[in-house]
């Protein structure tokens, strides 16, 4: 396992949504974030989660003409370390991550993790109550979910 998990908003929102930001640190530990993520993610960031700042801060600057402020911030903190996996669920920003060559996982990758370390017994359960949440996830990466997970 990374070192370093740095988690964007979408990851910290939905998890929070759903009921289940302690699966987070079940999962990994100790997660970092941004600032501007912390700004953004609008609750109390838990004990486990710590606050950094991106050393690079023009680095930063010119991620935010590609991705937005938090995935700018996250990925801009990410270059400051050597072992990181990058939590993130935007499109755009996981090609960028992916380019930069940085690990990466998103939401249902944490819950499919979560699976595997027998954390909980099913997927499906908390990914319907993703899916009543504002996250929007295709159809065959859902199905493609399950099935990894014997669902």
């Amino acid at each position: 396992m990374p070192k370093i998990v740095i988690s964007d908003t979408s990851t910290l929102i939905l998890f929070h949504k759903i009921g289940e930001l302690d699966l987070l640190q079940s999962v990994y530990g100790q997660l970092v974030t941004t600032p501007e993520i912390a700004e953004e993610f609008g609750e109390t960031v838990p004990n486990w989660i710590e606050i950094k700042t991106a050393s690079d801060k023009k680095y930063q600057i010119f991620l935010e003409t590609q991705v937005d402020l938090g995935e700018a911030s996250a990925i801009a903190l990410a270059s400051d370390y050597e072992d990181v996996l990058l939590l993130l669920d935007d499109l755009k920003a996981r090609k960028l991550a992916n380019k930069l060559n940085f690990k990466i996982s998103g939401t249902l990758g944490v819950i499919h993790r979560a699976k595997q370390m027998e954390l909980i017994d099913k997927v499906k359960p908390l990914i319907d109550k993703l899916l009543l949440t504002d996250f929007r996830i295709a159809d065959n990466i859902v199905k493609e979910i399950l099935k990894l997970n014997n669902e």
